[in-house]
């Protein structure tokens, strides 16, 4: 008698785990740089939404982590909006599969090379036709990357924490709030970068930034400017921040917004950078970076969802 109520909890259990789940995953390689996950609602059809998930900077994986931080920010943004009837492909970035072949060259890498790795999983999907409308979610520089190449592209665009200045205008506010003795050095050497030139930097606590091999990629980033590349979009917007985003402050959502009329803004309350809810004070936020069992906040799965439904 035991082991039969044993039997039935366990079954129990398991065709309640299985009908919260609501969604399957599948493994896809677009190329062989571009690995990702592909998450798949239960009663797929032709009309279902895909939704791309496009990282920020630095190397995160498919589920936003990365070596001294583990989120899995991307990963509950997936599980969540395929819960709700969406596919979702979240992949990891080019830099990712290059490590692993130890073929990577930093100097070579440019932005164009992520807004063209983006087009690429587009056409990737578009050839199974196997998807209704497609849109683009792209995360911090990862909302830039979106940006441009969503136009002529995809049929929707969502911003995440996305910024609303110039990738030198954002780092130089950064730099000047952490170490405001090395904010007017930074200004000068983006000066150089946008003039296309290189140099050799003589503040070694601004290599993380400036180093000789990251410099032809910061030339081909500040080419791009948020605001101006958000208007060319004729597409549905949806523009998320949080008010505790510590890297972008809400009012660059606001500036998106501007340059967007017809876009949708949304800022949530207590929401951070990488989607959690923060209570407290910065301490809690950056400690929320190595907190992977930390859900995000319900309320920016809700938001994403209600946009989907009206495409």
């Amino acid at each position: 008698m035991t082991k039969i109520i044993v039997y039935l909890t366990l079954l129990f259990v398991t065709s309640v785990f299985a009908q919260d789940k609501k969604f399957t995953t599948e493994e896809v390689s677009v190329n062989s740089l571009l690995n990702g996950t592909l998450y798949k609602p239960e009663n797929l059809s032709k009309k279902t939404n895909l939704v791309i998930i496009i990282a920020g900077s630095g190397i995160p994986d498919r589920n936003g982590n990365m070596p001294n931080m583990t989120t899995n920010a991307y990963k509950f943004l997936a599980e969540n909006l395929a819960k709700n009837g969406n596919a979702v492909y979240a992949f990891d970035k080019r830099s990712i599969a290059q490590i692993k072949a130890g073929n990577i060259k930093e100097e070579d890498g440019s932005f164009e090379d992520l807004i063209n790795d983006v087009k690429d999983i587009i056409t990737y999907f578009k050839a199974k036709k196997q998807y209704g409308k497609i849109i683009l979610a792209g995360h911090s520089e990862g909302s830039l990357v979106g940006m441009v190449a969503a136009k002529g592209n995809a049929d929707a665009f969502i911003s995440l924490a996305g910024m609303g200045r110039s990738f030198d205008e954002t780092l130089v506010e950064q730099i000047g709030k952490q170490a405001p003795f090395l904010k007017e050095e930074t200004q000068k050497n983006f000066e150089l970068l946008k003039k296309g030139e290189t140099f050799e930097l003589k503040t070694p606590a601004l290599s993380a930034v400036f180093r000789k091999s990251v410099q032809p990629y910061l030339i081909s980033i500040l080419k791009y400017n948020p605001v101006i590349e958000i208007k060319k979009l004729e597409i549905p917007v949806l523009i998320i921040n949080g008010t505790k985003d510590l890297q972008i402050p809400e009012s660059d959502a606001k500036l998106l917004h501007e340059a967007n009329p017809k876009s949708e803004l949304v800022i949530i309350e207590n929401m951070n950078h990488i989607f959690k809810e923060i209570k407290g004070d910065s301490t809690e936020n950056m400690e929320s970076y190595n907190n992977p069992e930390l859900p995000i906040m319900p309320e920016l799965s809700q938001k994403i969802n209600s946009f989907l439904t009206k495409l």
